[in-house]
């Protein structure tokens, strides 16, 4: 069993930024690819970001790319994702998921934890 645990989620004005983390506990957190998604009022779920068990590989969505920095620190059981150049087109409830079938995906389904979610407000 994993539990994951987002936090740093906000308001924030465009142009602005946020950190968002998300801690893990249970499992080998150096054993599973992680996964970022979020989810805007009546739309449906999307991917935005994942990295690789050792940090080494990221992938972005690419309504993200060049302005959303995901990272992990094993030691801590913590992914990051850094959000920089923030549009109110990302405000959306963001989170985190654990995949342990190797590789990366931006597909919900193959993941097998998820958090809570954390709100995110981005005010033009």
């Amino acid at each position: 069993q994993v539990q994951l645990v987002e936090s740093g989620g906000g308001l924030v004005q465009a142009g602005g930024s946020l950190r968002l983390s998300c801690a893990a506990s249970g499992r080998t957190f150096s054993s599973y690819t992680m996964g970022w998604f979020r989810q805007a009022p009546g739309k449906e779920r999307e991917f935005v970001a994942a990295i690789s068990w050792s940090g080494d590989r990221t992938y972005y969505a690419d309504s993200v790319k060049g302005r959303f920095t995901s990272s992990r620190d094993n030691a801590k059981n913590t992914v990051y994702l850094q959000m920089n150049s923030l549009k109110p087109e990302d405000t959306a409830v963001y989170y985190c998921a654990a995949d342990f079938k190797g590789g990366i995906t931006t597909t919900p389904r193959r993941y097998d934890y998820w958090g809570q979610g954390t709100q995110v407000t981005v005010s033009s």
